[in-house]
């Protein structure tokens, strides 16, 4: 039996144990996190991190933020190792492309070359914790470019509490996702209305954080809420569904996960 730690109510709440009866992943599957880097040598992150690229200003790939390791230990982080925090997509793959400053902006080009580069180079799920209330022709060509070759794009639904749109999420190649509680209830941060695809728990969430010193502050492991905590979750379990005879082609994987993913109280991400 694979365990969650008993501060992980995520994984719990969208049925991840029961997923991982079926399949655990492989690593063939890898997952770009399109963030602010991710730890290079955390004990629940290393090994799982097969690329790295950096579209940013800065000098080096490693996570000086926060955000990109928080992200990627709900997506993946390693599983069952007696220590940290169990990843939604099991034995998956991480691709670390550094696209947010340490002032977590990026540019429009360095978006648009991330996401090419993450689904040039093998990614099956790309996870954009990001987002703007407007959009760009040349971030909308890389979120179709992506989708074209055949990757699955999960994106934060956006924090203002509203029904505004939010960008890349709202693209239509993009699956945009909410933020909801414990108790299954909207958060009252999490963007909204017909536009979201899927919700999934981004309150109170516990993952990694740097070993050394960020701007989030608390060291290895900490808890963070947000869409952009949601977004991964969907991220690991587009993972494990491209490991399973569902996982035939993008479109398939995303509409088994809307399909068992309807609303904000329906957490049902059965194999």
């Amino acid at each position: 039996m694979i365990r969650v730690l008993k501060n992980q109510w995520g994984p719990i709440k969208i049925q991840a144990p029961e997923a991982w009866d079926l399949t655990e992943g492989s690593s063939e599957v890898r997952i770009a996190i399109c963030d602010t880097g991710i730890d290079q040598n955390h004990e629940d992150l290393l090994g799982k991190i097969v690329a790295n690229k950096n579209f940013t200003s800065s000098r080096s790939v490693d996570d000086k933020f926060g955000h990109g390791t928080h992200v990627a230990g709900i997506a993946a982080a390693v599983t069952d190792n007696g220590r940290g925090v169990a990843g939604v997509g099991l034995n998956s793959s991480l691709m670390n492309v550094k696209v947010l400053e340490t002032t977590v902006a990026a540019t429009t080009v360095g978006l648009f070359k991330g996401i090419t580069w993450a689904a040039n180079n093998g990614a099956k799920v790309i996870n954009l914790s990001l987002g703007g209330p407007s959009g760009s022709g040349t971030l909308l060509s890389a979120i179709d470019y992506a989708w074209g070759k055949g990757c699955v794009i999960v994106a934060a639904a956006g924090n203002n509490g509203s029904g505004s749109p939010s960008y890349p999420a709202y693209y239509e190649n993009c699956i945009a996702v909410a933020a909801t509680d414990q108790d299954d209830d909207k958060a009252n941060f999490s963007n909204h209305g017909l536009r979201v695809d899927v919700a999934a728990p981004g309150v109170d969430i516990y993952s990694t954080l740097p070993n050394h010193k960020h701007q989030l502050g608390a060291r290895n492991y900490g808890t963070l809420s947000g869409t952009s905590m949601a977004a991964p979750h969907v991220a690991g379990v587009a993972a494990l569904v491209w490991a399973t005879g569902y996982g035939t082609n993008n479109n398939d994987v995303r509409q088994r996960i809307e399909k068992h993913c309807g609303s904000s109280r329906r957490h049902i991400f059965k194999l």
